[in-house]
């Protein structure tokens, strides 16, 4: 019988379109309840799959900052956050919480 080979699973790798991007955010946002580093994390996710390098030059902020923010162990700031979301073309808006 022969070796199988594995290898850690990597969102990033799949998400290929703009939509693909949304949909995988609306996902976890749907997920991740009050977990903000579940957030951060799929955000630092979408961003690995866009091209750190350029958002980091579209941020203002630097490479390492963003992986170490949108890591899940890090803790960006609201502003980070908007400032990832507005370079990756994603809009964040609000609606009304169905009640249980």
């Amino acid at each position: 019988m022969g070796t199988i080979k594995l290898r850690k699973w990597d969102s990033a790798e799949y998400l290929k379109t703009d939509e693909d991007m949304v949909f995988y955010l609306e996902a976890c946002l749907e997920e991740a309840g009050d977990d903000a580093a579940f957030i951060a994390k799929a955000l630092g996710t979408i961003a690995r799959a866009k091209g750190m390098t350029q958002l980091a030059r579209e941020t203002g902020l630097g490479r390492e900052s963003l992986y170490k923010a949108l890591s899940g162990q890090g803790n960006p700031s609201f502003s980070t956050i908007l400032k990832v979301m507005s370079a990756l073309g994603i809009r964040l808006h609000a609606e009304r919480a169905h009640s249980a």
